[in-house]
């Protein structure tokens, strides 16, 4: 089975085919003028009130973005949460600090132009779905997109690995995993998957070449 030859890139969304998350999230807190450590307490405890964290209930569309956001500033210091957003939507202010990886765009283009597979897992926002999509192209760039907000399930359960596998189709051992959580590549390697972690795109393509390479005929030195 390890040398069947690999036919799929999986990867994730945000922190993978964008800029990290803690950048977003710092620019998020900046732009709405309060202390990154005072909005991470108030999603923590807004987790610790509702048995969940408001995040994993709004990327699997089990409450809107509007209702996350009443949770978390319901949490946030007396006086805080008042007109926080401005009458801004925490989308509009959430991706003004998002910014798409080009580099690794650019690596998914050439893959699919040596006939690999592209396929996306993202944990994520219905209500995000214009704004993210139109940092990409996804029609181009994916064959197959797996998106937990319409799943109802989210990273890292098995479920939305095996429904990823389905459509695409593909078998597990076919496929490399690229994402920045290392619970979401604990899942994917227990589901027979090769994850990759991403730390920086240079050493997650350089991963993902000598993978490829070890299982086929990739050319090298057209990604170079």
């Amino acid at each position: 089975m390890s040398s069947a030859p690999i036919t799929t890139v999986v990867v994730d969304y945000g922190g993978v085919l964008t800029n990290p998350l803690h950048e977003t999230f710092a620019a998020f807190a900046a732009s709405v003028g309060i202390e990154t450590a005072v909005l991470q307490e108030a999603f923590a405890r807004a987790t610790v009130r509702h048995g969940r964290s408001p995040m994993a209930d709004l990327e699997t569309a089990r409450c809107t973005e509007a209702e996350m956001v009443a949770r978390v500033l319901a949490e946030l210091p007396d006086g805080t949460g008042e007109d926080l957003l401005g009458g801004r939507e925490f989308g509009d202010l959430w991706f003004r600090g998002r910014t798409v990886n080009a580099e690794l765009v650019s690596f998914l283009r050439r893959l699919r132009a040596e006939g690999y597979r592209v396929a996306l897992l993202t944990n994520n926002v219905a209500e995000w779905g214009p704004r993210w999509r139109a940092q990409l192209p996804v029609d181009e760039l994916f064959d197959a997109v797996v998106d937990s907000s319409a799943e109802g399930v989210r990273k890292p359960d098995r479920l939305i690995y095996q429904r990823l596998l389905e459509r695409l189709p593909a078998a597990a051992h076919e496929c490399v995993f690229l994402d920045d959580l290392e619970e979401n590549c604990a899942a994917a390697s227990r589901i027979g998957m090769l994850a990759v972690p991403f730390t920086t795109t240079d050493e997650a393509i350089d991963q993902v070449v000598a993978l490829l390479r070890s299982r086929g005929a990739f050319n090298f030195r057209s990604v170079a």
